[in-house]
């Protein structure tokens, strides 16, 4: 049958219960070799510490980066000859402040994901970057300068951001690096460096030649608090911003031709509507209806006054209007066409009624207020129908000469949109304003604000390359998949990104304009031109260098224009800085065909670095930038709330790791703490930190201390080269747990792949908890600590530990590699400056797909916790153990770990933990009134169900009936005072010598 057994595949792992036995238990342990017989017990022993205090993990981390050359790394791993190669894009942290935790769950999961990739064979490409330009640099590098800075030059304001952001990298850098990221820190990409920008220029051309950019005067999200243009990413939502709402009256001025019979002019009709802008109202030049909706002429009973509104939507107006409207008729909203209206505060000026499928009937009266220069919707039915799109709101959001002297330099969000209601309610239409809570568009610098607001700007034209971007989107592999959904949701919304902003701190916008037309002038001559002058001296050349050094009258000639140079002027207009970020692909992957395996970013920058790496790269060449995204959520406190410095929630990872100035409040934890926060976190969610969270971090570490202490210190005189047990040899439980460890190190290598870490670390725990603390080592020490140092036996359970030690150090080396290099020091075999991650992942091994192995462990343990649960509390080792199998495949399993019928060594022994096992097919007749009988089965399945069997099994329990041996402590001498005969034979030779 043994031999069946052996050429059996692979069997079904089935799990139980591991229950750590009383017997050989760490106090137990402890008291070993107490008397004479101490010196000969092998008690572990190892320099490595159980746990370090504060001051002592700072000072380690610091060292171990020293000595295993963390900084090197990058480098070295870049110069291994292999073909494997593994690229992620690090997108561009913001130079504008000091690290926050935020940073560090962005750049811990990065390389996490390098050094895993690094582990296994792969070339690893990963340039930091930063994101350089933009109008919260230049802001804040001017805070301090107060009314001095209205008087500064261009070039002086971006001297001064340059200056703030090159600061802020250099705090930024030195955090990264504390927190052992692996990367070239010499060899970073900057927004603002001059190779960077002339590539950008470039790619700028590449998408104006193919007509993807345009200029055009279109209304844009607007910030009167920056007085620049806005992009969809610039924006936060402010979910309770009261509006001023109000329903208005547009007099009917010409009745629809339809409804003629039933408005006469018997008694004066309005179009009523209702807007959350008032301020808007001057600039309307229509009021649009939903054709196929039904809508209503009503009567107010409190005044005889008629309206025209939605049918849907009378009853709601009714009870905001605070009366009740009696319906005269009903009709179709394409009724309505050709009607006109009056407007209400512009006596010349008349509001027609068109047909427009934006209209909702969710809020309002189904009638929209359209005001082309302040709404993107109401723009595109004035493109339709010829309209003006008169914008009378200047940068500062201030009504201008345009609007008239009531209104003139009046703030549009506050005494503008007094006056305006001020003057409806004088005309005598307005019939209601009230408080509107709701979600309203904010700059997301300032925090105040937006408006909608037309102006001349450059524009991607998104609509020319959706398509096909969202057609490259669903070739990506996106985790959580989940995330593709939304970006394609944001693509399938965007119409155009405006490019342009008014400021002075980024890219310029390579265009020319004449000055009497104000056309622009770009080609091929001058864009190369200006690209050689940005490669060379930076982008500063565009306020630096002399309208005739940027557009030389020999690039005019060229260009085939007979014009003089001084008949042009460079534009003042920069770059939106997320096509600054978003051009990255093609600086820093130019040696990866200019495709990342992997980016990854927080959930934000699905409408942003993602979008616009994507829109450029597809724009620009067809293809996306990307094969893996990977989205992960933000920090929050640990009571979920969102961290403000106000509220005095923010964590500091450079605290977290040095600790603040209270210790006590604020303890040092190190950045191995930091990483193993991220890496247990739920990423793809919002992730939570604060005290109780480190400290659990901390106490996650310290057990994992505890369990490679004592792996170190019972390998002590260990050397694999030799001593190792080849697995034909090795006991069968060792076998086992060869089969335990290359399970956990096929599921770990999975979960690393996909950049599941939290899945790593339950992993990681259950391993070292379970399987190995709670199971193995409890069922070992007795091998370990009183055999004979060169015992086969031992050096069998020393060669797993070896084993166990290296893949279990291997495995979480990624995420805790200041932890990994720290153990690799202590090795008691270590050879000089030998480092986990120049040695390589875990080295994968056939040598436990035994057949029957499996289910011998298993069968054995299923019968130790039937007699364990028959002794709760007590010691297994005061008690002999007789295991009852009938003949059958059970019992030969179970000869696989006991050949003899009696013995108090076997591995059958050593696993119940027990002092003496018997090994019989019936149930013995000389059981004493003290024994115990328990019966159990088990669930033979070998071959994949194929071979199925349950069988039987009793367990005799009864006390040891020999005397306890002052050695292993275990009741097998036949006296107190003299040692068993296992122990006998192993301090033989210490006492003879």
């Amino acid at each position: 049958m043994l031999a069946f057994l052996r050429c059996r595949h692979r069997v079904r792992h089935r799990r139980w219960d591991f229950r750590a036995a009383s017997g050989l238990s760490n106090s137990n342990s402890e008291s070993h070799g107490h008397g004479k017989y101490r010196d000969t017990v092998l008690l572990p022993h190892t320099d490595f510490p159980i746990r370090r205090g504060a001051s002592e993990t700072t000072a380690m981390e610091l060292r171990v980066q020293e000595e295993s050359g963390f900084l090197q790394l990058y480098a070295w791993q870049r110069a291994r000859k292999t073909k494997k190669e593994f690229s992620l894009h690090d997108g561009p942290p913001y130079a504008n402040g000091d690290p926050h935790v935020g940073h560090a769950l962005n750049k811990i999961l990065k390389d996490i994901t390098n050094r895993f990739h690094m582990m296994r064979g792969y070339k690893v490409s990963y340039m930091p970057g930063w994101d350089c330009h933009g109008l919260p640099i230049e802001l804040k590098a001017l805070a301090e300068l107060g009314l001095e800075a209205e008087n500064m030059s261009a070039l002086e304001i971006r001297h001064k951001a340059r200056m703030f952001a090159e600061n802020a990298i250099e705090r930024q850098k030195s955090s990264f690096i504390r927190w052992g990221i692996m990367a070239d820190w010499d060899n970073c990409y900057y927004t603002f460096d001059s190779k960077y920008e002339a590539k950008q220029l470039d790619i700028f051309y590449k998408m104006y030649e193919k007509g993807h950019i345009y200029q055009d005067y279109k209304p844009v999200f607007w910030s009167p608090s920056t007085r620049t243009a806005l992009a969809e990413a610039e924006l936060e939502y402010q979910q309770q911003h009261t509006s001023r709402s109000i329903f208005a009256k547009f007099p009917v001025h010409k009745p629809p031709p339809k409804l003629s019979s039933i408005i006469d002019g018997s008694s004066p009709v309005s179009a009523l509507v209702w807007t959350t802008q008032p301020w808007t109202i001057p600039a309307n030049q229509a009021i649009c209806y939903m054709p196929e909706t039904e809508y209503v002429l009503v009567k107010c009973v409190n005044t005889g006054e008629q309206y025209i509104l939605a049918a849907d939507r009378v009853e709601s107006t009714a009870l905001s209007l605070g009366t009740q409207l009696g319906i005269i008729s009903n009709f179709k909203g394409a009724d309505l066409e050709n009607g006109v209206c009056a407007h209400p505060t512009i006596s010349d000026r008349i509001s027609p009624l068109l047909p427009a499928n934006h209209v909702t009937m969710a809020k309002g009266t189904g009638l929209v207020h359209t005001a082309p220069a302040h709404g993107i919707e109401d723009y595109s039915v004035a493109s339709h129908h010829k309209l003006p799109v008169d914008c009378l709101v200047d940068e500062s959001g201030c009504f201008t000469s345009g609007a008239g002297t009531e209104l003139e330099n009046k703030a549009v969000l506050s005494d503008g949109n007094e006056a305006v209601i001020q003057m409806l309610n004088a005309s005598k239409t307005l019939l209601k304003e009230e408080s509107f809570i709701h979600s309203y568009p904010y700059d997301w610098r300032t925090k105040k604000p937006v408006i909608i607001r037309a102006s001349k700007q450059w524009f991607v034209n998104t609509a020319n390359i959706k398509d096909k971007a969202q057609e490259t989107l669903k070739k990506v592999k996106f985790f959580p998949s989940s995330a593709i959904s939304r970006m394609l949701e944001m693509l399938d919304r965007r119409t155009y990104w405006c490019i342009s902003r008014q400021r002075s701190w980024g890219v310029p916008i390579p265009i020319f304009y004449h000055k009497q037309s104000g056309e622009p002038l770009i080609n091929g001559h001058t864009i190369g031109h200006l690209i050689n002058l940005v490669d060379q001296h930076g982008s500063d050349v565009w306020w630096t260098h002399s309208l005739e050094e940027l557009l030389p009258k020999t690039i005019l000639q060229k260009s085939g224009i007979s014009l003089d140079v001084v008949d042009f002027e460079q534009g003042r207009d920069v770059l939106d800085i997320w096509f600054d970020s978003g051009t990255s692909w093609a600086h820093v992957l130019e040696d990866t065909d200019q495709r990342a395996d992997v980016y990854m970013e927080g959930k934000d920058q699905l409408g942003g670095w993602f979008q616009s790496s994507l829109l450029t790269s597809v724009a620009a060449r067809n293809k996306a930038p990307y094969r893996n995204v990977i989205v992960h959520g933000f920090t929050l406190s640990e009571k979920g709330e969102k961290m403000s410095k106000s509220v005095g929630n923010v964590v500091d990872p450079d605290v977290v790791i040095n600790g603040g100035r209270d210790k006590a409040k604020e303890p040092a934890y190190g950045a191995d703490v930091l990483r193993w926060w991220v890496a247990e976190s739920n990423v793809f969610t919002e992730v939570m930190i604060g005290p109780a969270v480190l400290n659990s971090a901390r106490d996650d570490i310290n057990k994992l201390r505890n369990t490679l202490r004592f792996m170190l210190g019972n390998l002590k005189g260990f050397n694999p080269e030799t001593d190792t047990v080849s697995s034909s040899e090795m006991c069968v439980i060792d076998q086992y747990m060869l089969h335990i460890l290359q399970d956990y190190v096929s599921k770990v290598t999975e979960a690393y792949k996909g950049f599941e870490f939290g899945k790593v670390t339950r992993l990681l725990e259950a391993l070292v908890t379970r399987e190995l603390s709670s199971f193995y080592f409890s069922i070992i020490k007795d091998r370990l600590y009183c055999d004979e140092d060169r015992d086969p036996k031992r050096r069998s359970c020393q060669t797993v530990l070896a084993e166990a030690l290296d893949i279990v150090v291997r495995s979480f080396a990624p995420i805790l590699p200041h932890l990994a290099e720290e153990v690799f020091q202590y090795l008691p075999y270590r050879k000089e400056s030998e480092s986990v991650f120049r040695t390589g992942w875990i080295k994968s091994s056939t040598v436990w797909k035994k057949p029957g192995l499996v289910e011998a462990i298993e069968a054995a343990c299923s019968i130790r916790d039937t007699f364990l649960s028959s002794i709760p509390g007590k010691n297994s080792v005061e008690y002999d153990v007789t295991v009852v199998v009938e003949p059958g495949l059970l019992f030969e399993l179970m000869e696989t770990l006991q050949a003899e019928e009696i013995s108090c060594s076997s591995q059958l022994n050593e696993l119940l933990m027990c002092s003496q096992t018997s090994l019989v097919t019936e149930l013995p007749l000389d059981i004493t009134s003290e024994a115990s009988v328990m019966e159990g089965s088990f669930l033979i399945n070998l071959e994949d169900g194929d071979i199925c069997e349950e069988e039987t099994y009793k367990v005799v329990v009864q006390p040891s009936t020999k005397e306890r041996c002052p050695r292993c402590r275990k009741y097998t001498a036949p006296s107190a005072l003299t040692p068993c005969p296992r122990c006998l034979e192993a301090i033989a030779g210490k006492w003879t010598q």
